[in-house]
């Protein structure tokens, strides 16, 4: 997928009834498993590229399963109580966003987080770019992720925007976009940090997906310990009858009917 020809017959995948998203995945090991090999770059560096793109194209969001083992998401999910690693603490419910809370991180970023954000930017920002030029959108993005964070700097967004949410019984994530600013990578990254059916029920991932003269179509991905989706956090390319035009996403998560779920955001933009 090298050539804007390829971009626009890769866009034209269209579902058919009954037809369902491969969702393919990443790492050594099965879902649910609790052994995971290689390092983080090398997990990173093994992902079908391809096969996610095709994803993305297809449905705005993609899976990467196995992308974190168990003790590195209980090692994330122990920070949460750390006050002195954030810098804001949101309640949802305050806001109207939902139920729930979640922390966006200080900097000098965790280890990990930091490492999620300059190892999956490579492979993410030729697609980003692939998807603006075909969108007919002027930005191109740096291939290195710090080059991109000093685009943002310079322009006045300055505050780190990787978190961590936490929610309980009842609570859920209203649709929405996580913009920012002026400066807007279009694709994200969220990471499930607890296992559903274990420590929590409900609390699906979800995206939808609104095209102009067409009802909402819907996505929820069946995320478990480990496992992360990228999705388009604002808009993505679909081919029509008369060329490519964008579709406006939004993402969210539906109410936990019990226990506790945590998640990991790795957005690559700073806010202002």
């Amino acid at each position: 997928m090298n050539t804007v020809a390829k971009d626009l017959q890769s866009l034209t995948l269209e579902l058919e009834p009954g037809f369902e998203p491969r969702l393919k995945h990443a790492g050594a090991r099965e879902a649910g498993s609790s052994t995971i090999t290689g390092s983080l770059t090398q997990r990173i560096d093994a992902i079908d590229w391809f096969d996610v793109e095709e994803e993305l194209n297809g449905y705005g969001c993609a899976m990467l399963r196995n992308l974190l083992g168990a003790q590195e998401c209980d090692a994330l999910t122990a920070l949460y109580p750390r006050d002195d690693l954030y810098r804001s603490r949101v309640v949802m419910a305050r806001h109207g966003f939902g139920r729930g809370e979640y922390k966006y991180f200080a900097y000098p970023l965790p280890q990990l987080v930091a490492e999620l954000r300059a190892e999956l930017y490579p492979h993410l920002a030729p697609i980003a770019n692939r998807w603006n030029e075909v969108m007919n959108i002027d930005v191109r993005h740096p291939t290195a992720h710090g080059e991109f964070i000093e685009r943002c700097h310079a322009a006045g967004q300055l505050r780190p925007t990787p978190l961590i949410l936490q929610y309980a019984r009842d609570d859920y994530n209203c649709l929405h976009q996580d913009l920012y600013g002026e400066h807007v990578f279009p694709l994200q990254v969220a990471i499930l940090l607890s296992e559903p059916g274990e420590d929590f029920t409900g609390g699906e991932f979800v995206m939808t997906e609104q095209r102009p003269r067409m009802q909402s179509r819907t996505e929820v991905v069946p995320l478990r310990k480990g496992d992360a989706v990228v999705f388009a956090v604002h808009h993505r390319p679909v081919q029509g009858t008369r060329g490519v035009y964008r579709v406006n996403l939004r993402h969210g998560v539906s109410r936990l009917r019990s226990g506790h779920r945590h998640t990991l955001g790795v957005i690559f933009h700073d806010a202002t």
